[in-house]
């Protein structure tokens, strides 16, 4: 790819996609942004900001005019609108890089994944393959941005609340997996890649919490619930889907049952540099817990990539 392309990025103002965006400023690209609210978004003054969502079949149509490559992701719970959008991406530009899911599983049919998001995943995976699209997909491991789902509890006391205290997770830095998607836009070599992304290391959830703690110069703790203690706590949290719930709580407890994920090294591959840890992550958003205690004491809305 020639460094004068124009990439959209949907999403824009997600913790993926914000990062997508301003590394992208970095390199020669011209970057067009969609996003529902351009006037709250934040990006930087030389980022092209469309108004819409991928459900707007027209602002989506008016964005990708012009376009050389599409950073896709994926905001539904279910693959519904996947043919309309895939449709649209590849009338209008060659190139696609899916942020997908780690739950979606190889050699398994969409309708075959055993998780509602690997399978909703799995289906938009099915059709760009099924495209005339060049294309990437990245499959993250956990974000560690989920973390910021406890900001609310760590505001108010020194105990965080949950079910499945030890479940293991490679949590993943956002900036990491916008380093894979920005090389897959806009250099060669990874036409028909499927990136496996994990952070570096595997912690429980006691163990992330033990760490938010020690990066925040607080003895933080975790105390276990009862699947249903846990179920009713975040169907009581307007910042947390309430659709999302019992998806959540059933992959933890697949992934309890499951062996402890492994650690790829696909980061380092493919961007030179070494996957960041999750004690750098609470490191760089330390500001975010410090924020909503001081400025609004209540749940966070956490928007994921």
């Amino acid at each position: 790819m020639t460094g004068k392309n124009t990439i959209l990025v949907t999403g824009a103002t997600g913790n993926v996609g914000r990062q997508v965006v301003s590394q992208l400023t970095a390199t020669a690209c011209k970057v067009r942004a969609l996003t529902r609210n351009p006037a709250a978004a934040g990006l930087p003054d030389d980022v092209e900001v469309r108004q819409g969502d991928l459900a707007d079949t027209t602002a989506l149509e008016a964005a990708l005019e012009g376009v050389d490559a599409v950073f896709l992701m994926w905001p539904f719970h279910d693959a519904e609108p996947a043919a309309t959008v895939v449709d649209a991406i590849e009338r209008h530009t060659p190139r696609v890089v899916f942020l997908s899911s780690g739950a979606v599983q190889d050699g398994l049919a969409p309708e075959q994944q055993p998780h509602p998001v690997g399978r909703s995943h799995g289906h938009v995976e099915h059709l760009i393959r099924q495209s005339g699209l060049a294309w990437s997909h990245l499959r993250p491991s956990t974000f560690a941005a989920n973390t910021l789902w406890w900001a609310d509890q760590i505001q108010t006391g020194d105990v965080v609340q949950g079910a499945y205290g030890a479940v293991p997770m490679a949590l993943l830095h956002e900036a990491d997996i916008a380093a894979v998607a920005v090389r897959a836009l806009t250099r060669d070599g990874h036409d028909h890649a499927v990136h496996h992304l994990t952070g570096p290391e595997v912690l429980t959830q006691v163990e992330q919490v033990r760490t938010i703690g020690e990066m925040l110069g607080r003895p933080l703790r975790w105390q276990e619930l009862s699947r249903e203690q846990a179920r009713r706590r975040l169907l009581a949290d307007d910042s947390f889907p309430d659709p999302f719930v019992d998806p959540l709580l059933d992959g933890y407890a697949d992934m309890l049952a499951a062996p402890p994920p492994s650690i790829t090294s696909t980061v380092e591959t493919v961007t030179g540099t070494p996957a960041r840890t999750y004690r750098q992550w609470v490191s760089d958003h330390a500001a975010d817990f410090e924020r909503h205690r001081a400025d609004r004491g209540t749940n966070p809305a956490v928007t994921q990539g």
